[in-house]
């Protein structure tokens, strides 16, 4: 998976949602939902001719605000531009350019980043010719495309994975120390964290900066272990409002994300998990990243009863379903508390999802599960699992060779990825199932 992302920008109602779902041929990706704020920002994996990028909507503004377009753009604009590869600018030909396309174009022409402009609605020949006034723009990559329908599309994308390096697409990870990536909201204890590890001067071998700005390498060997921790913690550089602390933090986990091998994603316990939370959880999956889940601040959290953690375990969990199979420790980072059992855990997740399990094992125990629970019968013909092997892929995936691949419901795939948890050590280590024709 490589690094590199895409921002859509633009004012509102160009159709930046609508391309952004037609980027990665989905009707809805992740959506951060926050309450008080109008939106629809999402966060996504894209796949272009063999290559994979990040793509990011930025579309949306505050309600309730002075000058609610002007600044909220502006805003959203400048940190794509600091943050994103290639920048998408969106624009609308049945309104023409507007002052607001205008004030956000003279913002992208001092960008150091390519700027690709996107014309939108453009789905017959007298809407083309019309188009044309966005030359006036002056920028030198114009595309002209809809995005309901998909026409135009090809071409863009053609452009943007001309843009990612052949090395970013085929880095090489195996024989390389274990990558923790530390993630989360601000105010967590992500800093906190990192400093309670490596903070004392003995315990800190190297600090190497990384490829992304503001991304700090830290190589810690102590103790036995040895492994890479890549720290987000920069994100509050240049930020004044919280919304943009929440999008400088969203971008910067993301790239954190496609670095690391495992994410320890750090949850205030006094807040619980919440809808940004579950973006950033749910990217980590899609990615088939390890993940640990750290509850800090456990300290704070009043009226604590006998089966307190427990209990908010199983809460924690509820949300994170279907992929609930995660390593959950409740820490106080100032006091140290179970701080190096979270990097136990991470290191242990890290050896899960390098797992091989030999193929006469795999057979021998998942063909006597599904011995022991046939699927379903499809228009009156049973569905026979004959084989299974694992994937010669660096994160755990498994083949099932039956007589109807296309006919395996999704709760039967879920039954199979049970049993595989069950009998082999996956916890915190997403799987990926497929079926193929026997």
């Amino acid at each position: 998976m490589s690094g590199f992302t895409v921002a859509i920008v633009g004012r509102p109602n160009v159709g930046k949602s609508t391309l952004f779902n037609r980027l990665l041929e989905q009707r809805k990706a992740i959506v951060d939902d926050v309450s008080g704020v109008t939106r629809d920002r999402q966060y996504g994996i894209a796949d272009w001719n063999g290559k994979t990028f990040n793509v990011i909507d930025t579309g949306g503004f505050v309600a309730n605000s002075e000058d609610i377009f002007e600044r909220e753009i502006r805003k959203q604009v400048k940190i794509a531009m600091e943050e994103a590869n290639v920048l998408l600018f969106m624009c609308d030909v049945t309104t023409g350019i507007t002052d607001l396309d205008a004030e956000v174009a003279d913002m992208l022409r001092r960008s150091s980043k390519p700027v690709f402009v996107v014309i939108n609605k453009v789905d017959n020949s007298e809407r083309l010719l019309e188009a044309t006034e966005f030359y006036s723009l002056g920028f030198e990559k114009i595309f002209f495309l809809s995005s309901i329908t998909g026409s135009g599309t090809g071409e863009l994308l053609d452009e943007v994975a001309a843009l990612i390096p052949e090395e970013l697409q085929a880095q090489a990870q195996d024989s390389e120390l274990p990558k923790i990536a530390i993630i989360g909201q601000p105010n967590v204890g992500k800093s906190s964290l990192l400093n309670a590890l490596v903070g004392e001067e003995r315990n800190i071998v190297s600090d190497i900066a990384g490829t992304t700005r503001d991304t700090i390498h830290t190589h810690y060997k102590l103790f036995q272990k040895d492994f890479v921790l890549i720290d987000t913690a920069g994100i509050r550089r240049k930020a004044k409002v919280h919304e943009d602390l929440e999008f400088y933090s969203v971008i910067r986990a993301i790239k954190a994300m496609d670095e690391a091998d495992i994410c320890i994603l750090m949850l205030d316990a006094t807040k619980g998990i919440t809808a940004q939370d579950l973006s950033i959880f749910s990217l980590a999956v899609r990615k088939g990243k390890g993940i640990v889940v750290l509850v800090n601040k456990w300290d704070l959290v009043e009226d604590k009863q006998t089966n307190s953690a427990r209990d908010y375990e199983n809460e924690l969990k509820k949300r994170l379903a279907p992929f609930s199979d995660v390593p959950i420790i409740f820490t106080s980072v100032p006091d140290k508390q179970r701080i190096f059992k979270a990097i136990e855990e991470a290191l242990r997740v890290f050896e899960n999802r390098q797992r091989k399990i030999p193929t006469s094992k795999l057979n021998d125990i998942m063909l006597k599960a599904i011995e022991s629970f046939h699927p379903p019968v499809v228009r009156g013909t049973p569905i026979r699992i004959k084989y299974v092997t694992q994937l010669p892929t660096y994160t755990p995936a498994f083949a099932f060779f039956c007589n109807l691949p296309d006919d395996v419901k999704q709760p039967y795939k879920n039954y199979l990825e049970n049993q595989l948890r069950a009998n082999f050590d996956f916890q915190g280590v997403p799987l990926k199932l497929f079926f193929r024709k026997k």
